[in-house]
């Protein structure tokens, strides 16, 4: 599009300093997202990045907030459909670490790791004191 100048506004100063150099990037896991925007700041001649204050920014305050408002109860289920699709774009040269991805998994219903997984994610124990109690020892 030829756009020589182009306006980041973020309310994260955090990210805004690391885009800048000011501030290095530690979080391996977002490395690669790092990468990849510097990459596109790089065809800008001129960029210029401001950070906005989280209270002078409803809207942007209130999309950061939307997965906890949407979050499910202790007895709520629903299914989400994965796809398997890159968010930053796999033709790029960049050095990702994949040790950061996530893989989805089914766990059948007499998985034995499913009592483990419902206590880690969801604080739930089975009845039985004695499963309870294994469950515990096992979690960690």
């Amino acid at each position: 599009m030829k756009i020589p100048q182009l306006d980041v506004y973020g309310d994260s100063q955090l990210i805004i300093n690391q885009l800048s150099g000011s501030y290095e990037v530690k979080k391996e896991d977002i490395l690669s997202y790092h990468q990849y925007a510097t990459f596109l700041l790089e065809r800008f001649d001129q960029v210029f990045l401001n950070q906005v204050p989280r209270e002078e920014n409803r809207i942007a305050d209130a999309l950061a907030n939307l997965a906890t408002i949407m979050a499910l109860g202790e007895n709520e289920t629903t299914k989400v459909r994965v796809c398997h699709r890159w968010v930053i774009p796999g033709c790029l040269d960049l050095q990702i670490d994949k040790s950061h991805h996530i893989s989805v998994q089914v766990v059948e219903e007499e998985d034995w790791r499913k009592p483990l997984i419902e206590y880690l994610e969801h604080g739930r124990l089975p009845e039985d004191p004695r499963v309870r109690a294994d469950i515990k020892r096992r979690a960690p």
